[in-house]
């Protein structure tokens, strides 16, 4: 009797002990709700969409960055100072580094820098324009000149201002080229490898992947940045209810994106915290403008942004949490138009239409995300109405539904007519968004809707390099305006961003850029 009293008592013990070490494991790890599904590579040389950029954001470090809500200033990261000099033909930016070790105790040097921004041009990834096309840099105009500085060579056709901005963005990441070159395959820059594993050093390390499930982050206890918090767990939850429903049961800690009914519920509540930041994200209908495409003249193209109701989406389904928007620079950043000259008129729409050909009408299929679009509109919900808008007009729309793993390979193969997608510039400026939208031989979104529009690159290049505010200004007026007109984009609205948090959580930051750190989160 007193054997077995002895061994209950063993295990109330050890399970009171497992129940404080889970306890204890819970209030260490945050676990984040949301639609994560656009995750295709935590590469930083080759992420590029929003949930890429939120993970390699925090498993590597930049040259430099920008802290809290403040895009103006940009902040030491890896670099500890920098300078930019003008050598007559070229710029040169100096960078010298600290020291500090990535996650695997190897060094951070000169070389691990001109391997990443070599690695990352050489790869060709979606992001590597930035580098090609706007700092016009190529392999071998980063160069080592002493274990902890290095130095980029820039031609005067681009703007060190601008190439300092986007080394905020994951292609300025700076991987552990040591590691990473140790797991190359069959010559291709480790990103085989590198696909699911981390070699950065940044405040964690990426611990596993399960791909539609959820993404698990741990502290790196090697890096400089140490986090507060041991795990980080984002939750792949695309349906928003399902996001209320683990929020409310405590299963998660924050939900990135319920519905503007849903926020306005919880704020009524007063249980939870409604966190609301500013946006740069626009939400935009793609229309290709290829030979077979039904978009493809220019007309067809301002139907569609006739036959859209855009204030009701913006009352009904965004609940006012969003901003009338029309042209490619979003609000907040230098050149922005606030132009709105498309208002519903679907006389007009049939009149363009007719006058193109289209008559009749036409049926097309539109690519649209699962989970939620921006301002927390389920994706179906926005779809619905756009095709319910142009239906009026004759447009029969074929709605898509695809994972966003499956619906941005097919968008950047030109391989979408008409796609239902959002777009944040990669750095803040106007040109994160004139170039990739406006030029085409930038190979981004311009690129992908075949819009090959001559005088609207060299607008968007003349803008990007002009140091005159005022004549860069006009320039940004005249290509916003071009847009308008002959554009492949319908811009439906710009957001602003609402996070509920349960009120344990504390040192939630979202800046402008969507970039959150976790290292500053606390519970």
């Amino acid at each position: 009797m007193k054997k077995r009293l002895g061994a209950a008592f063993g295990l109330i013990g050890l399970g009171l002990l497992a129940g404080v070490t889970a306890q204890n494991s819970r209030s260490s790890t945050l676990i984040y709700g949301g639609d994560w599904s656009g995750l295709i590579t935590v590469d930083p040389g080759m992420s590029y969409e929003y949930a890429g950029s939120l993970v390699t954001n925090n498993l590597y470090e930049t040259l430099v960055k920008f802290e809290g809500e403040d895009l103006s200033t940009l902040k030491p990261s890896i670099a500890l100072r920098w300078t930019t000099t003008d050598s007559g033909e070229s710029w040169k930016v100096r960078f010298t580094l600290r020291n500090q070790k990535f996650a695997s105790g190897n060094p951070v040097t000169a070389d691990d820098v001109v391997y990443s921004f070599d690695r990352a041009i050489a790869m060709k990834g979606p992001g590597s324009f930035l580098f090609t096309s706007v700092a016009n840099m190529k392999v071998g105009s980063t160069k080592a000149v002493g274990k902890n500085i290095v130095e980029v060579t820039l031609p005067k056709t681009a703007s060190p201002a601008a190439f300092l901005n986007l080394l905020t963005f994951n292609i300025g990441a700076i991987v552990d080229s040591v590691l990473v070159k140790s797991k190359v395959e069959n010559n291709d820059f480790g990103a085989t490898w590198l696909k699911r594993n981390s070699a950065g050093s940044g405040p964690f390390v990426l611990n596993r992947w399960d791909q539609n499930q959820s993404i698990t982050l741990d502290a790196n206890r090697n890096s400089r940045l140490i986090p507060k918090l041991s795990r980080v767990i984002l939750r792949e939850m695309k349906e928003a209810n399902t996001q209320r429903i683990a929020l409310e049961s405590e299963e998660i800690d924050i939900a990135d994106n319920l519905t503007p009914d849903m926020i306005r519920a919880k704020t009524a509540e007063g249980k939870f915290n409604i966190y609301k930041a500013d946006s740069l994200n626009l939400q935009y209908i793609g229309m290709s403008v290829g030979e077979t495409s039904p978009f493809k003249d220019a007309r067809v193209r301002q139907a569609v942004r006739y036959a859209l109701d855009q204030d009701g989406i913006i009352k009904s389904l965004a609940g006012g949490n969003a901003r009338k928007v029309q042209t490619i620079i979003p609000a907040g950043l230098f050149g922005f138009n606030p132009a709105t000259p498309y208002n519903l008129d679907l006389e007009k729409a049939r009149g363009l239409l007719k006058a193109a050909g289209k008559d009749g009408g036409f049926e097309v299929d539109m690519l649209t995300p699962q989970g939620a679009c921006l301002a927390g509109i389920p994706c179906s919900d926005l779809a619905a109405k756009i095709q319910a808008d142009l239906g009026k007009v004759g447009i029969k729309i074929n709605i898509k539904q695809l994972v966003d793993s499956e619906l941005y390979p097919l968008y950047r193969a030109q391989k979408a007519n008409m796609v239902l997608v959002d777009w944040s510039p990669d750095f803040p400026d106007p040109d994160g968004n004139a170039t990739p939208m406006s030029d085409f031989a930038a190979k981004s979104l311009a690129w992908r809707n075949q819009w090959n529009n001559p005088t609207a690159g060299k607008l968007a290049q003349q803008a990007a390099l002009e140091p005159n505010p005022a004549k860069r200004a006009a320039l940004y007026k005249q290509l916003t305006e071009l847009q308008l007109e002959e554009g492949p984009f319908a811009i439906l609205y710009q957001p602003t961003v609402s996070v509920t948090l349960n009120k344990t959580v504390k040192g939630y930051l979202r800046n402008a850029q969507n970039q959150i750190r976790f290292e500053k989160i606390s519970k």
